[in-house]
Formats: C-alpha cells, sequence, structure tokens
C-alpha cells in the first residue's frame, strides 16, 4: 500500500458539489471494491474490510448527508482515518445483521464482547483480533451493538503467509460462546485485502 493511503487530508477530500456531480460514479467504483472485501461468518456476522478508498467514501458522504462543509471535514478525518490500515494491519467493521427488530434485542443480548472473539486461524496459528479504541460497545445490561471495529495486527510471517498462493486454508471465524462460526476465505478476498500491507 502506497504510504499516501495511510491517512487522509483535508486536500483529500472533494468539496461536496463536485462530488455529487461525480457520486455515481464514486459508489459504483467502491461496489465492486467492496465485493472481494466482505466476508459473512454465520447467519448475522459479516465483515467488511477498510482501507483508504473506503474511509474515502465515507467521509464524503458524511459531509454531504450532514452540510458541514470544509468545516466538518476534520472532525470526520479525526472519526475515520484510525480505520485505515498502518500497513502491518488489516481493520474491519464487524455487522451483526439481524433483520427482525425483536430477535435482532433478543440475540445481540446473548452476544456481550463479541468482538473479543473474533481471530484469524492459519493453519492452526491463530491471530486473534483487538477491539478498536472506541467506547465499550457493550451495555451494562449485556445487550451488544451491532456494529463493532475489529484490528488484526500482522506478524511479518502471517503477512507472508497471507500473501502465500500456495498457503493452505486461512480461517476468519469468531469463538464466543454463543456464536462459534468460521469462514474460508476465497482467493479473492486474500489477493484483495494483500493489497493493504506495505
Amino acid at each position: 500500500m502506497p504510504a499516501e493511503q495511510h491517512r487522509l487530508t483535508p486536500q483529500d477530500i472533494l468539496p461536496t458539489d463536485v462530488y455529487t456531480k461525480e457520486r455515481a460514479e464514486h459508489r459504483a467504483r467502491l461496489i465492486a471494491l467492496k465485493k472481494d472485501r466482505r466476508v459473512s461468518v454465520g447467519p448475522y456476522a459479516t465483515f467488511y474490510f477498510e482501507n483508504y478508498d473506503t474511509m474515502w467514501q465515507q467521509v464524503q458522504e458524511m459531509v454531504r448527508i450532514e452540510k458541514g462543509g470544509e468545516a466538518q471535514v476534520p472532525d470526520e478525518l479525526a472519526v475515520y482515518n484510525p480505520l485505515i490500515p498502518q500497513g502491518r494491519e488489516l481493520i474491519a467493521t464487524m455487522m451483526l445483521e439481524i433483520d427482525d427488530s425483536v430477535a435482532r434485542t433478543r440475540i445481540l443480548k446473548t452476544l456481550a464482547e463479541i468482538e473479543e472473539s473474533v481471530f484469524f486461524d492459519f493453519g492452526g496459528t491463530k491471530l486473534k483480533a483487538t477491539p478498536t479504541d472506541y467506547e465499550d460497545r457493550t451495555t451494562p445490561d449485556g445487550k451488544t451493538s451491532s456494529v463493532h471495529w475489529v484490528r488484526f495486527s500482522f506478524p511479518p510471517e502471517l503477512v507472508s503467509a497471507f500473501r502465500a498462493q500456495d498457503f493452505g486454508e486461512i480461517v476468519l471465524g469468531l469463538s464466543h460462546p454463543n456464536y462459534r462460526h468460521m469462514a474460508v476465505l476465497s482467493p479473492e478476498t486474500r489477493k484483495a485485502l494483500s493489497r493493504d500491507f506495505d
């Protein structure tokens, strides 16, 4: 990943009128990019792996929706820059997607601290994710949020394994007592996420 793609600056953000005119084109490009950066694990958890491009789009959308103009940009950058990988890591938004509101409340109450249970498995070598530096995502009554952000910090040997086409399966999983599910990364996802490493 080029060094300039580790951090968004105010100069990277288009004026709202320019972005609005080009929005359909940008959205189409991001939809294509995100396709191989999305991994479903079990019936409810979906991981959306973030990078410079996805966070650029998020900032542009927030400024467009909230109509804060240039004055809003620094605050948005402060929120979203920490979600851009820094060369030896992957960062994902984990969404717990449950359509029925009654079922959602019931299930989320059984998944307290689920963000602490996320891992990659490299043929028996596990790499545990750590939640990002946001506020606690579980309420005092034990209900977890439907949105979490997790960070995987990679040692060099696992970066090499992730990139190696001849390495065996890489598994993304959760080991929560009430949610034990795993998914094998596709070759397309591995290739896409490998670009996040320096």
